[in-house]
This record gives C-alpha cells, sequence and structure tokens, in this order.
C-alpha cells in the first residue's frame, strides 16, 4: 500500500449473466481473456504495476475458481511482507437474505473493518471485468493536485453509446457538476469507467450513513455520487486515454479477443514496461502440423493445429483437426476442432468439442455465435 497511502478495492462479485453459459460456473472476472489470461488480471496487475502492495477483492457470485485463483498473490507480485491480495466474500450474518453484496457501495460498506486496518489516506475502488492497462499512481497525482474528495476515470465513448454508461458532465476544467446513470438523451460522453478515488475519511462517514438509509440502493452511482455532488464536495472527472473494454456481453468478449490481431492494438500485452501477469500453466509448445495454414492468429502454448486458423485467437490447449476450418474465431482453453469442421464467427467455450466435419456460425451473422455444448459430427 505504499503508493501515498493508498488501498485498492476490486469489486468482483458480478454475475456477468449476459455471457450465458461462460459464467454458470465461474465468476464474471475469472472467464478466460487472450490466449492464457483472466479478465481480472488486469487490474490486479495495474496494482502491482502502479505500486499498490494491498488489494481486496470482493467476491460473491460463483466465487470458488475465482477466491483460489486471487488469492495467490505471488502471480502479481503482491505477496511479499505487508503487502497481499485479500479474498473478502459477503460477511455471515443471521439473516441469511443479508449475506450478499448488496450494491457496489454495500460491497465496501461490509468492508470498513478491514480497510480501517490499513489506516488509508485514499481509497481505490476498481471493476474487476474490464480489459485496460493503467497507471493509478497517476490518476492519484491527479486526484491530489486537485483537492479532490473524489475523482472518477471517464473514457469518451459516442454519444450512440452513452446511453448504456454511467455519464459525468462536467466544466472546463474537468470539475464534475451532474453524474447521469445511462441517460436517454446524453449531455456528454464522458462514461465512467467504474474505477473511483475517494479520499477515505470522506467517504467512511458517508458509507456510515448510507448504512442506516432505508431508501438507498447502496450504490456508487446511484447514491454515493449524487450525495456527494449535492454536498458539494469536490469531484473531479480523469480522462483516460488509451485501450479500455468492458467485456459484458458474447459480442464485446469476441471483439476484446480479436483487437489482438491488430499489430497497433494500444493494449500490448507483450509490453515489458506494464506486465500483464497471470498463472504460469505448464502446457507443451505449440504444434503446427505440415499441412496446417496459419493467417493473422493469436496462438497461445499448447494448441495443436492441422488444418486451417484465419483472423482467429486461440487459447492455451486448443486443437484444430486436419481439414478443418478455424475463421474470425475464438477458442477457449481445451477446445476441440475435430477434422473437416468448420467454425465461422463463434467463440468456443472451454473444452468444447465440435464434431467431425460440423458446421458453426457464418460469416453473415451479425452476433458472434457461443458454443457451449458438444457439437456432434459425422459418425
Amino acid at each position: 500500500m505504499k503508493q501515498d497511502n493508498m488501498l485498492a478495492m476490486i469489486l468482483a462479485g458480478g454475475r456477468g449473466s449476459r455471457l450465458h453459459e461462460l459464467t454458470s460456473k465461474v465468476a464474471k472476472p475469472a472467464v478466460a481473456y487472450g490466449g492464457k489470461y483472466r479478465i481480472v488480471d488486469f487490474p490486479l496487475s495495474n496494482c502491482a504495476n502502479s505500486g499498490i502492495d494491498v488489494v481486496g477483492v470482493l467476491t460473491q457470485y460463483e466465487s470458488v475458481l475465482l477466491n483460489s485463483y486471487v488469492s495467490a498473490g505471488r502471480r502479481w507480485g503482491l505477496d511479499a511482507k505487508d503487502s497481499g491480495v485479500y479474498v473478502l466474500p459477503p460477511r455471515e450474518k443471521a439473516d441469511a437474505e443479508l449475506d450478499v453484496y448488496r450494491g457496489t457501495a454495500d460491497a465496501i460498506s461490509q468492508n470498513i473493518d478491514f480497510i480501517d486496518t490499513y489506516s488509508p489516506d485514499y481509497l481505490l475502488i476498481l471493476s474487476g471485468d474490464h480489459i485496460y492497462k493503467m497507471d493509478y499512481a497517476k490518476m492519484l497525482a491527479f486526484h491530489k493536485e486537485r483537492k479532490a474528495d473524489a475523482t472518477i476515470a471517464v473514457i469518451p465513448v459516442t454519444l450512440e453509446e452513452a446511453s448504456r454508461f454511467g455519464i459525468m458532465n462536467t466544466n472546463e476544467d474537468d470539475s464534475i457538476y451532474e453524474f447521469e446513470e445511462k441517460p436517454a438523451e446524453p449531455k456528454s460522453n464522458l462514461a465512467s469507467m467504474g474505477i473511483y478515488i475517494f479520499n477515505w475519511k470522506t467517504l467512511r462517514k458517508l458509507l456510515m450513513a448510507d448504512i442506516k438509509n432505508p431508501d438507498s440502493h447502496h450504490d456508487f452511482g446511484k447514491d454515493i455520487i449524487p450525495t456527494l455532488l449535492g454536498d458539494g464536495k469536490k469531484l473531479y472527472a480523469y480522462r483516460f486515454e488509451g485501450y479500455w473494454k468492458d467485456v459484458g456481453t458474447i459480442d464485446s468478449l469476441w471483439e476484446a479477443n480479436m483487437d489482438l490481431l491488430n499489430p497497433d492494438n494500444e493494449l500490448d500485452l507483450n509490453d515489458r514496461t506494464w506486465r500483464i501477469y497471470t498463472e504460469d500453466v505448464t502446457a507443451l509448445p505449440q504444434y503446427v502440423g505440415p499441412e496446417a495454414t496459419i493467417q493473422n492468429a493469436f496462438i497461445t502454448q499448447g494448441c495443436v493445429i492441422e488444418g486451417e486458423v484465419k483472423n482467429s485467437v486461440l487459447f492455451t490447449g486448443a486443437k484444430v483437426g486436419a481439414g478443418a476450418k478455424v475463421i474470425d474465431s475464438v477458442l477457449m482453453p481445451g477446445a476441440v476442432i475435430e477434422d473437416g469442421a468448420v467454425v465461422t464467427r463463434a467463440l468456443v467455450a472451454d473444452g468444447i468439442q465440435i464434431g467431425k466435419g460440423a458446421v458453426v456460425g457464418s460469416a453473415d451473422s451479425e452476433h458472434i455465435e457461443l458454443v457451449a455444448k458438444r457439437v456432434k459430427g459425422a459418425e
């Protein structure tokens, strides 16, 4: 927590229902991405690279795999003395109905005792399900320069997209005068990234009052931020420049993987100055057969390719049989495309097998086809 005494809390309890079967057994932040990563690797790596040593990960839905994964802080260099990644599920309560996080603010409220243990000056709150690289130390410097009570990271979106986000309306100096949640007619295109820095003492007082408010949604966007604005506190928008992706749907998860095929992609997972750390999976090197053809593909260790792969991303252990074609698609860990099968504009889930000669997806489809069950082929 050496970064000017700032502690980070990652909100990682979302259900991710728009990812359908991909989140039926695992939490959204634990979903695989980019060949060998998990989505939660990004905020955790950002914390490590930004000099933040103590990170709480607030989990809830289908959290068994996520809990075991993030508890190994050594993956991100957060296992040294006075540092660590701490798994923080909802507190056990006598009333079973309250044994959950009721909202984003409630998730922090339930962990006030944990936060107080470290006596931070600043609290960094992060969504655990976005893909981006960001130096939180620069955001904190911005926050301190403006003597802000709260700073909210924003990214420009198109006005058509703006109605899907929380929108910050700002003055010329980037001070925020109004927050609108998913406005039908947005006044601005500055979308909240779900990244906040608060002065802890100020936020703590608000959270204690919010706990006692029966009419509250216990949510930062609906309650805490409007209250700060109503109280005349100083809120600023921190403009982020770079790659950021909300991978909340099958289409957006596919797009984020496809972005890796662009040589000018701003994410640049090979950047040695800002590494994204992940689990080191033991796997054989990739094997490309003598009859295989590969064009513009992102291929990870353990893959076996004997057919054709074009404009696609293959995760660890994916297999493409002889005569098979994988075009504009994402094969997640252990996916198997048997001989002669054709996969086009699809996302094939972990360990799914597509049988011999089967045809999945279409070049003309508007949306990406999620394949989450075995597809039988020719017997």
